[in-house]
């Protein structure tokens, strides 16, 4: 296998590996996205098997919208499941909310168009005049707050099974930590299957009381092969539009999300970029990346699937394998796309007892808070400035706040979310918390701007090999 010089690191040519190796680097980037991407259904009642195909078409989409030049892998996007259980909560019993699952796709529908709009304005006034209007001042607080505003959510889990919930908490703190190779990328899959083999064991094997037991037949009784979409679960099989109340709801909790996912779209196209050693921002470009993943992102919420997103782990695997061809990528969504015909595979995910969501989204949550503490940091954000100061401040008062007071209807106990009610034109509309901090972040950065420049968001890279050409 040929190495080729990329700064001080050796890179791998894709093109001498031969079929059988990529296939096996394509199955390393599906298992890195994986416990991710799979976990988001789980949290919101929507279905596996649908998320796994539109994580494999909407990774597709991006190669051929990015001129099959950018090595992204797009799996389920954690940002919005605030406005899921704002819009579509689960039961009490854990079961999906079928009703208003649809109305919430059409939400996020909405916010992967905000990308596409936000994609022709970069390609025809510059990346810089825009990122004026989201510096991390405003989106930084933002993701915090998106992590918080889940926390009760992982802890009402975890109690349904502390036991399993501190195991397969604890086998992703090891791996993350102390892992080498693989098993360092891959910590929350790692921590689903060991928590997964205990509840096995201890629950139905051993009939320990404290551990959840598996419902087995489930997964006995499930089809080998069955289709991934269900029309009832699809915005044109779900949503009754003359509901207006509950559209406009669906909407304006939804769109704003799509402002922090867009900044964390920017930070996973950079941080790839310097990866792989290219300027993705410039070559293909910022807009193409954009109206990618906007465009996947739409299209399998139309369908009954989750928002898409640009995934750090791919980027981690990446870097392990210093192997930066997108083709590897493609191979690992054509895997993703396979598997999402298996009702048997999808009947696995489905039965996970509740104990081990908890256990990992204890971390994730925690994580998604800790990554907006990080863009602040990086993009030295002062906050030595009183105007910046009160930015972050107004935004996570304003998501917790309305959230969870009871105020504003909130109720912690029965998992009832707290929102802002008015009426235009007889249409009754209903923003969350986050969508009222997302709102007044920009209002109040527009109003108090700072004068310091935007954060130039190129980066020193190789080439492209066909840029002279282009």
């Amino acid at each position: 296998m040929e190495k080729i010089k990329v700064g001080l690191e050796p890179v791998y040519d894709a093109r001498k590996l031969g079929v059988g190796r990529m296939g096996l680097l394509g199955f390393q980037h599906l298992f890195a996205m994986f416990g991710a991407t799979v976990l988001v259904p789980i949290l919101t009642g929507l279905d596996v098997q649908t998320t796994l195909l539109m994580a494999g078409i909407g990774t597709l989409l991006f190669h051929l919208l990015t001129k099959f030049k950018v090595p992204a892998f797009l799996g389920s996007s954690f940002a919005f499941l605030g406005g899921y259980a704002a819009i579509a909560p689960l039961a009490k019993d854990g079961s999906a909310n079928t009703e208003m699952l649809p109305y919430a796709c059409l939400g996020v529908v909405g916010a992967g168009l905000l990308y596409v709009v936000l994609a022709l304005v970069i390609k025809l006034v510059g990346v810089k005049r825009v990122m004026k209007l989201f510096p991390p001042v405003v989106t930084g607080p933002i993701i915090i707050a998106i992590g918080l505003c889940l926390a009760p959510s992982a802890l009402n889990n975890c109690a349904t099974c502390w036991p399993l919930a501190i195991i397969a908490l604890g086998t992703v703190i090891a791996f993350n930590i102390w892992g080498k190779g693989m098993a360092k990328i891959i910590p929350v899959l790692i921590g689903v299957a060991v928590a997964y083999v205990c509840a096995i064991i201890f629950g139905n094997l051993l009939d320990i009381p404290a551990f959840t037991k598996v419902e087995w037949w489930t997964i006995r009784d499930a089809a080998w092969v069955g289709l991934p979409i269900h029309w009832k679960g699809t915005v044109f099989g779900g949503v009754d539009f003359s509901q207006h109340a509950k559209v406009a709801a669906a909407l304006t909790t939804m769109i704003p999300i799509a402002i922090a996912t867009m900044m964390e779209h920017i930070g996973d196209i950079c941080a790839i970029g310097s990866t792989a050693g290219k300027d993705y921002i410039n070559k293909p470009g910022l807009h193409r990346t954009l109206l990618g993943d906007g465009l996947a992102t739409s299209l399998a919420s139309l369908f009954g699937g989750p928002a898409n997103t640009t995934y750090g782990e791919n980027t981690g695997v990446l870097a392990l394998s210093r192997v930066y061809d997108p083709r590897v990528v493609r191979i690992a969504a054509y895997i993703a796309i396979i598997l999402s015909f298996s009702p048997k595979f999808a009947a696995v995910i489905k039965v996970m007892p509740a104990g081990i969501v908890g256990g990992i989204s204890f971390i994730l949550y925690g994580m998604i808070a800790a990554i907006g503490v990080r863009n602040v940091v990086e993009a030295n954000v002062d906050f030595k400035k009183s105007r910046n100061v009160i930015v972050a401040a107004i935004i996570v008062v304003c998501a917790l706040g309305i959230k969870f007071s009871s105020g504003m209807g909130g109720d912690i106990v029965n998992s009832i979310d707290g929102t802002v009610k008015f009426a235009i034109a007889g249409i009754d509309f209903s923003l969350s918390g986050l969508a009222v901090a997302a709102l007044a972040g920009i209002i109040l950065n527009a109003l108090f701007p700072d004068k310091d420049d935007p954060v130039d968001l190129s980066i020193n890279a190789v080439p492209d090999e066909d840029s002279a050409a282009e």
